[in-house]
């Protein structure tokens, strides 16, 4: 394709809608806002004020499948309750589109293995809202570590302890909810554990979890541990809750290996990292070097916005027919193993990977009753 400007429709303007916004008003040369769907007028009439000029002529709906029929937008970011996920990237795509996705890709590993079926059939391209695949130096970090620069992975951890009061769950009836959203794990964490296990390299085959409710009054969890064997024999750890303070968010993930280890994290919005090989001498003055040398310091804006990430690689990716980043399997992957996860936490054993058969946040609802 030559390279000309793509047309986005974004279904869903509630918060995340926001990091959107940011990222077509920056690459109004390559993205026009044509439309913004919600039940909210209000809310999809800031998305549309947010884009600058990218939304000159954007229109407001509030049904997906007329925005759809009447704009064909090459592009529909779809940001809606995870719950409306399949049916609205089945309609987008099955009419032409290609997609943002935000996480998780859908509620059950049926419904993500079906995206991801069509994706294939349809030849449309899903970005995957995975955000810290596109931060800077990870994608670096993937490479060296692919290629064997650190030797033989041993084992990783992620923590997410990215507090919500029960205010965050008041504010809308699905937040929380097995059908819609599921918990701590499904929706702060899977960012972490989709970019542990691409950065291992390797795919879980068996999944040992537990999961629990402390603080927060909602229908699924607000802490959960999990162990991931991986097909190498390593083994990732995960922990994930809401149940911390809502005033210091932190997330943290570290890669252990033969030549060396990495941690890279968040905490109340301030990034730190620490590179080191197996003599304990630190690279991160290589890293940030070899990443200002390969994307210039226009690449370091991702750290406050990777959506930008993702759509300026969604749009090389449609422009030259390439994969994304972060592809439609790997948001199918992600949720087999988030189901893994739950399932194995429902029967209290160990479950195989990939899932022979379908498991859905749904089958969790009397888990805590």
């Amino acid at each position: 394709m030559e390279d000309r400007t793509l047309k986005v429709l974004v279904c869903g303007c509630g918060r995340v809608s926001e990091k959107h916004a940011k990222a077509i008003k920056t690459l109004s040369s390559e993205y026009e806002l044509a439309g913004a769907c919600d039940v909210n007028e209000n809310a999809a009439k800031q998305m549309i004020a947010n884009c600058g000029k990218a939304g000159t002529t954007a229109k407001i709906f509030d049904d997906y499948k007329k925005a759809i029929d009447e704009l064909h937008p090459d592009v529909v970011s779809i940001t809606l309750p995870s719950g409306l996920h399949y049916e609205t990237a089945k309609y987008a795509m099955e009419a032409g589109a290609n997609l943002l996705l935000e996480k998780p890709m859908a509620m059950s590993e049926d419904e993500a293995r079906a995206i991801y079926d069509i994706s294939k059939k349809t030849s449309r391209k899903i970005a995957m809202g995975h955000i810290y695949r596109y931060l800077p130096v990870v994608g670096l970090l993937q490479h060296d570590i692919s290629k064997g620069v650190f030797g033989k992975v041993t084992h990783g951890s992620i923590y997410v302890r990215w507090g919500h009061g029960d205010d965050y769950y008041d504010s809308a009836a699905w937040r929380g909810t097995w059908k819609a959203d599921g918990g701590a794990l499904m929706n702060q964490t899977i960012h972490a554990i989709d970019l542990l296990v691409w950065l291992m390299g390797t795919e879980p085959v068996e999944a040992q979890a537990m999961i629990a409710q402390r603080l927060r009054h909602i229908e699924a969890e607000d802490l959960g541990y999990a162990i991931l064997r991986m097909e190498d024999g390593s083994l990732a750890h995960i922990e994930g809750t809401t149940a911390t303070s809502p005033a210091r968010h932190s997330a943290e993930f570290s890669v252990f290996c033969e030549k060396g280890q990495i941690t890279m994290g968040l905490v109340s919005g301030k990034a730190h990292i620490d590179i080191r090989d197996e003599r304990g001498k630190e690279l991160n003055s290589r890293y940030l070097t070899a990443q200002l040398k390969a994307g210039g310091i226009g690449s370091f804006k991702t750290a406050l916005n990777p959506h930008l990430g993702i759509y300026k690689d969604l749009y090389d990716c449609i422009i030259n027919d390439k994969e994304p980043i972060a592809s439609a399997y790997d948001g199918y992957s992600s949720v087999d193993t988030l189901m893994g996860i739950y399932k194995s936490a429902k029967l209290g054993k160990a479950v195989e990977l990939p899932l022979t058969e379908g498991f859905s946040s749904l089958d969790m609802t009397d888990y805590f009753v």
